[in-house]
């Protein structure tokens, strides 16, 4: 992930810093998480502020996330990151912007295979990064 600023006459590119690139790998691992219906790691990275805004406006809270994928109401198959930038906001903030496909079965069986536009914003607290807000978009 590249940064460019485009001044008059110079191209000045900024290469994503450390914070930027652990919440980046973070945000990556929540997909397969959520796939994995890997609970304990979910509910680490999660902060118990979460909104968790569904594309069709469902809105969840960390612990309507995790007790909607133990119940089989949510879940994802696959998730394929087609591209997602971190940029941090302040030092203890970080937002990524992120185009994917998703794919799950709904609670009545049915198969879905959705591509989302998402911003996540992730921030530090302690030694960890936390999921603090998550909106989607259908394209």
């Amino acid at each position: 992930m590249l940064y460019l600023a485009f001044l008059p006459g110079l191209v000045v590119a900024q290469a994503p810093t450390a914070m930027e690139k652990t919440v980046d790998e973070l945000h990556r691992k929540k997909f397969q998480w959520l796939i994995e219906k890997q609970y304990d790691s979910l509910t680490k990275m999660l902060d118990p502020r979460l909104q968790f805004i569904h594309s069709n406006g469902w809105i969840q809270t960390s612990t309507e996330v995790i007790d909607d994928l133990k119940s089989g109401k949510l879940n994802y198959t696959g998730v394929t990151v087609d591209s997602a930038q971190a940029r941090q906001l302040n030092p203890l903030t970080i937002r990524v912007v992120g185009r994917g496909r998703f794919a799950g079965i709904m609670n009545d069986g049915q198969a879905f295979e959705i591509r989302l536009l998402y911003t996540e914003l992730y921030v530090r607290t302690g030694r960890s990064w936390k999921l603090v807000h998550r909106q989607s978009t259908r394209l």
